[in-house]
C-alpha cells in the first residue's frame, strides 16, 4: 500500500511504520486513516483493500468518531446497529460536555 501512495508514518504512532503489516492489522490502518478524513486517505485505503473488505473491517471498529460512523452508515448503506461503535459503551465517560 504504502508504495502506491504516500502515507504518513507518523500517524502510527503506537507501532513501527515499517514493521506495519497491512493484512495482519487492516483494522488498525483503516481506523487510523478513515477518521483522519483526508480524501486522498480514503482514496488508499478503498483501493487497497476493496469496498467488501472495507465494509467488513469498519463495522467492527469500537470507537469511530460520530461523523466517521455516519459516514460509513451512509456510503456502505449500513444500518447504524450493526456497527459494533454502536452497541459499545465507550470505557471511559465523557465528564463534560464543552
Amino acid at each position: 500500500m504504502a508504495e502506491n501512495r504516500k502515507i504518513d508514518p507518523s500517524l502510527f504512532r503506537d507501532i513501527s511504520f515499517n514493521e506495519l503489516d497491512f493484512e495482519k492489522n487492516a483494522r488498525q490502518v483503516i481506523a487510523t486513516l478513515i477518521m483522519r478524513r483526508s480524501f486522498s486517505d480514503w482514496k488508499t485505503i478503498l483501493d487497497y483493500y476493496g469496498v467488501e473488505r472495507l465494509k467488513e473491517e469498519v463495522v467492527e471498529i469500537r470507537d469511530l468518531d460520530k461523523r466517521t460512523f455516519s459516514f460509513c452508515s451512509a456510503y456502505f448503506e449500513i444500518p447504524g446497529e450493526k456497527f459494533r461503535c454502536f452497541n459499545t459503551e465507550p470505557s471511559i465517560r465523557k465528564l463534560w460536555d464543552y
